[in-house]
């Protein structure tokens, strides 16, 4: 395996692992492997594959380029109480993996 490869095994693996943590047991890789795909020009930035769930900015910034953009969902409190539900899903989660928070508000907010 590549480099590139390994390290989005290894962030697919830590994305695979806070979903279980969260109660998600049926996950569509299909859908967790592009989000993981999205973030491979983001490798080197440790920061930008974590998701600050206490940061308002950053679950803001969430809204405008995950929510809005990628999902289409333009209604701004939907967004955020999708967003703030996941938050406090993995609040017992340090370290949130962008990936797995992706993929749970993904389905907060269908």
């Amino acid at each position: 395996m590549s480099e590139l490869a390994n390290k989005l095994a290894a962030l697919k693996a830590t994305a695979v692992k806070q979903l279980n943590e969260c109660g998600v047991t049926h996950i569509d890789h299909g859908q967790l492997d592009g989000y993981v795909n999205s973030l491979k020009t983001m490798l080197g930035n440790k920061d930008a594959l974590l998701v600050s769930g206490s940061d308002e900015s950053e679950l803001e910034t969430v809204r405008k380029n995950f929510v809005e953009k990628k999902l289409g969902v333009t209604d701004n409190a939907k967004a955020m109480k999708a967003i703030h539900s996941v938050a406090e899903k993995m609040s017992g989660i340090r370290m949130k993996s962008r990936p797995a928070f992706y993929y749970m508000v993904a389905h907060e907010v269908e």
